[in-house]
């Protein structure tokens, strides 16, 4: 089994999933939360450790045309980041729609008998799992 961490990088917030290559399925994991406008690098380090991925994806923001957004840099200066710290692959899958994708699959999930309002954090980790499974539609 080859586990893959999946980022949904933002300055605010980074959404996570976990998921392998076996299954191609991928799951929300958490949220992390940036400090002093910083990734929580020490959180980051802790899900490396426990999941031991062999690779880690990255949602790349991009325009509808496939030009960089405003984000894009600090996205990809992000991935650097976590290539020189932990030595592992890290790609880059386009993000686009996914959190507005995340957004409307928690809605649904409400409407069928969940509670509790769909906060920021779950859609960031929602997203990140749709741009590991959009990753793994790649594979295939």
């Amino acid at each position: 089994m080859s586990t893959v961490l999946c980022f949904d990088f933002g300055q605010i917030r980074t959404g996570v999933a976990i998921g392998n290559t076996i299954t191609l399925t991928a799951a929300p994991e958490c949220t992390l939360h940036s400090k002093n406008n910083q990734p929580d690098w020490k959180a980051i380090s802790v899900l490396i450790s426990l999941w031991r991925p062999s690779q880690l994806v990255v949602g790349l923001p991009l325009n509808l045309d496939g030009s960089d957004t405003n984000a894009t840099t600090a996205v990809r200066r992000f991935c650097n980041q976590l290539m020189a710290r932990y030595k592992l692959p890290v790609v880059q899958e386009n993000e686009q729609y996914s959190s507005i994708e995340a957004a409307q699959r928690l809605k649904e999930t409400r409407q069928c008998g969940r509670k509790k309002k769909v906060s920021k954090e779950d859609i960031d980790q929602v997203a990140a799992a749709i741009i590991l499974e959009n990753y793994f539609r790649t594979l295939q």
